[in-house]
């Protein structure tokens, strides 16, 4: 079976004055001044803003509902001694929170602590457990990070028992919010925080952000910000506005001074500081954090993150390598058994989602294998697995549809549900999935239309291959950092041809020469070796591309890759 075919979706480029005057006042190329008015980026100071990242357009952490009670309240807790709890969550976004916290409060002379639930046995968010814990310790503060807001009845045990709750999270809110001292989500309706696409770490960020400013250190908080910066691009989050100025200067913390307790992560996935990107971090640097809590305890994600010597941080990064190893195995035996079981489905009758249940796969890549169907099917998906006779998994969704809308409309059925329009997690009884099933393929009916069931390339303007040139890279590396709302740019070019054949190589990827008006330039497409009849024998073909740099010996060139092909209609 051939991957899916695309539609190719033209960014609208109709009014071209504002990319020229774009082009002459910000003296960058034309095609990408047309990616930045393409993308709604058409005015100068916003251009500038965008190509030039700066740590003085951050928002105010003020403005953000709740910080004032929550920094003051922190602040307390440092001066009186009093013992500081986080709760965080088993993921990339959770443990970074978390580590970045607990380092940021140790750092200010606070005494605190740490919990990380465990996927299989705990679960997700604020329970009587955790809290139990917290006054067994006799700590009299609570901060809960990337989790929280839907903790009505643990956030009230806390309360009961004396404590105090400060919440950082970036999931929906309920309608009923807990009685916790103060709620730091700017997704609450009532908050006017003027930036809603934070990650969880991102808040924490703010947080210690505010309290920097209120202990007269105010530059300090930017120390930490590596941490937003790989939990945003591993949450994928927007990365346009704030997150873009965190991740920017993130990265800056991460290539320059990485930690000791990244620096053994980085040897095992064999990358060395320096350019590392959000690429790098997706891929890389991503997988091996979220396999501590997959296959096992998250807290060593933590303690990696937190360790001050590199032997103690490379033991553990070891450890996360081994199990990363053992989970793409599940992972990939998850995949198959899923696919089938998706087939089944989709002979049945005509779905526009799926809902994929086995009792027997591991908690620890639902989410992973959820995405992987998405990526096969294009079609929303929940897959589930059994823990204890209650189903549990993971929700995906496609571009335009809303999944956590979707469940929410239909909590009737759920145990819990949260999460964001393209990722929710899920509980429910067993006895429930069919219902769940009928129910999210009726919305999806609905919702879902028939041009949506073709996967879309969004290409951003025509390019043609001769205005390559070393100031078009220079200026297009400043489009980085990249990431869900600022992919990379896509160009399509008309009337190219293969310079000296077309050759298959890894199986079913295509290499080629690409030539267009007598400029030359090396290319590969990826997974496109079923395209190789459109660009054989001399043949005009369209194709729609990425530019990238190819390292090889040592030495970095410049190539395209080809991201589908279509024959050149005469």
């Amino acid at each position: 079976m051939f991957p899916l075919e695309y539609r190719w979706i033209i960014r609208d480029n109709t009014d071209d004055g504002y990319a020229k005057t774009l082009a002459q006042t910000l003296n960058v190329p034309i095609s990408l001044a047309k990616v930045l008015a393409s993308r709604g980026i058409i005015d100068q100071t916003d251009a500038n803003r965008f190509l030039s990242p700066n740590l003085e357009e951050m928002h105010d952490p003020f403005l953000m509902s709740g910080m004032d009670i929550a920094s003051d309240r922190v602040c307390k807790a440092i001066k009186n001694d009093e013992l500081i709890w986080i709760h965080g969550d088993y993921d990339v976004d959770g443990t970074t929170s978390t580590a970045m916290t607990l380092l940021f409060l140790k750092e200010m002379g606070a005494r605190v602590q740490y919990f990380v639930p465990d996927r299989q046995g705990e679960g997700y968010g604020l329970s009587a457990q955790s809290i139990n814990k917290a006054k067994d310790s006799n700590a009299t503060l609570i901060i809960a990070v990337d989790c929280g807001i839907t903790s009505v009845e643990p956030v009230q045990y806390a309360k009961d028992n004396g404590i105090d709750t400060i919440i950082c999270d970036h999931h929906e809110p309920a309608e009923i919010l807990p009685e916790a001292i103060a709620i730091l989500d700017p997704l609450q309706s009532h908050c006017t925080y003027p930036f809603k696409s934070l990650s969880a770490c991102g808040v924490a960020f703010k947080l210690i952000q505010a309290i920097s400013i209120k202990l007269h250190k105010p530059d300090l908080a930017y120390t930490y910000l590596d941490f937003v910066a790989i939990s945003s691009a591993a949450d994928i989050v927007a990365l346009t506005g704030e997150n873009r100025i965190l991740v920017h200067y993130g990265l800056e913390v991460f290539n320059s001074n990485p930690r000791p307790g990244f620096l053994g992560l980085l040897d095992c996935a064999d990358m060395r500081p320096g350019a590392l990107n959000t690429t790098n971090i997706i891929f890389g640097i991503a997988p091996r954090i979220n396999a501590a809590g997959r296959l096992g305890d998250a807290r060593r994600a933590v303690e990696m993150m937190i360790a001050s010597d590199e032997y103690t941080a490379f033991s553990i990064a070891q450890e996360l390598e081994r199990d990363n190893r053992k989970r793409r195995i599940l992972d990939e035996f998850t995949f198959e058994e899923a696919i089938r079981e998706a087939d089944k489905l989709l002979k049945e009758k005509d779905r526009r989602s799926l809902v994929v249940h086995k009792p027997n796969w591991h908690a620890g890549v639902i989410g992973i294998v959820a995405s992987r169907l998405v990526e096969k099917f294009n079609l929303p998906t929940v897959l589930l697995t059994s823990i204890e006779n209650t189903a549990k998994g993971s929700a995906r969704s496609i571009r335009n549809f809303d999944i956590h809308n979707a469940l929410k409309e239909n909590e009737h059925l759920l145990i819990e549900f949260g999460g964001h329009k393209h990722a929710a997690g899920v509980t429910l009884k067993e006895e429930n999935i069919p219902a769940l099933r009928d129910a999210i393929d009726e919305i999806a009916h609905r919702e879902v239309s028939t041009e949506m069931l073709i996967p879309e390339i969004v290409v951003d303007a025509e390019l043609q291959l001769n205005e390559l040139s070393p100031r078009f890279f220079e200026v297009l590396k400043r489009f980085a950092p990249y990431g869900y709302a600022n992919s990379k740019p896509m160009f399509y070019a008309k009337n190219v041809k293969s310079a000296n054949g077309v050759k298959i190589v890894g199986g079913n990827h295509l290499k080629l020469r690409t030539v267009q008006s007598n400029f030359v330039i090396d290319a590969i497409g990826f997974n496109l070796g079923h395209k190789l009849k459109h660009c054989t024998n001399g043949k005009p073909f369209s194709i729609c591309f990425n530019l990238e740099e190819n390292t090889h010996n040592g030495s970095s060139s410049p190539q395209i890759s080809i991201k589908d092909i279509r024959p050149e209609i005469s």
